[in-house]
């Protein structure tokens, strides 16, 4: 087996067995895949398992190194992820270990603030496409669903788009899918329900039971790159920064729910945060908004 033919196997494993995202499976399979192709050169011949087993931490952080111009350092970050994992695979299935990999260090990366949205941003861009004459009745209320899911439930745009016409008509809580296969229950507010049934009886094409529920202009699956140009096209309109994607929607689920007197631990359950410390980046930004607001009214900031 090469270690192309090794690395296949792998991404299988991680779809089949680890229910990894299709955007994980991409960005790993493309960073392994480097790796491989760096390695044929760097050694000068085809790369075999035995190879892999003989990779040295200096061959990785020459690696690294070539990818250093091109790469920020979460990206490079993600990048040794993905080759750690390759070579996790390798080492119980395959049974080529390689102790070498575990000496590498990754640049350190300070984790970004989430950057939400505010309650009247938030109102502005899920009111929007109803006020563009130029597209189909059906495209507007498919973005108002869309946009009030996200941002009423607070889900990925992955698990919004994951959910199916039998997820529909939907009750007082829905269960998602997210990372890693994992599931949880997440409440829907009636705003919710009622832009989806609006979406719903606007749709001209039929759906099965196992078709997206969200879909494109001409009939297919709505996918996470047309939410990313809506919500630009949105923001554009709106005059709202580059941070105003379909995820800024998620981040200020949380952080207006932590305003309103939610816990930290309901918010983590709600996200489906596997770590409290994610989750706690939230009760960051929140303070954050109330010194500011602190110094904006107090006579004597």
């Amino acid at each position: 087996m090469t270690g192309l033919e090794a690395m296949s196997s792998w991404l299988g494993y991680m779809d089949q067995e680890r229910r990894a995202s299709p955007r994980t499976l991409e960005a790993y399979g493309e960073a392994v895949r480097r790796y491989i192709l760096f390695l044929q050169g760097h050694f000068g011949e085809a790369i075999s398992l035995a190879k892999l087993a003989d990779v040295s931490a200096a061959d990785l952080r020459a690696y690294l190194a070539a990818r250093r111009e091109t790469l920020s350092p979460r990206s490079m970050s993600q990048t040794l992820s993905a080759i750690r994992t390759f070579h996790r695979y390798l080492d119980r299935r395959l049974g080529i270990a390689n102790a070498q990999i575990g000496l590498v260090r990754g640049p350190r990366v300070v984790p970004t603030a989430p950057r939400p949205v505010s309650e009247d941003q938030a109102r502005g861009l899920i009111a929007e496409p109803a006020l563009d004459a130029d597209r189909a009745a059906w495209e507007m209320a498919r973005d108002q669903a869309l946009l009030t899911l996200l941002y009423g439930c607070g889900l990925r745009i992955s698990e919004a788009l994951a959910l199916t016409r039998a997820d529909v008509p939907m009750t007082d809580a829905i269960r998602v899918t997210g990372k890693g296969g994992k599931t949880r229950i997440v409440p829907v507010l009636p705003a919710v329900q009622t832009a989806i049934a609006a979406y719903l009886s606007a749709l001209p094409y039929p759906l099965t039971a196992k078709d997206a529920l969200f879909r494109a202009k001409r009939g297919g699956p709505f996918s996470p790159r047309h939410a990313q140009a809506m919500v630009q096209l949105l923001r554009g309109r709106l005059g709202l920064p580059d941070s105003a994607t379909p995820h800024a929607l998620r981040h200020s689920f949380a952080t207006h729910l932590l305003g309103a007197g939610a816990d930290l631990r309901s918010i983590q359950e709600l996200l489906g945060h596997a770590s409290l410390s994610t989750t706690q980046r939230y009760a960051d930004v929140d303070a954050a908004a109330l010194l500011s607001a602190y110094s904006a009214a107090h006579p004597r900031a």
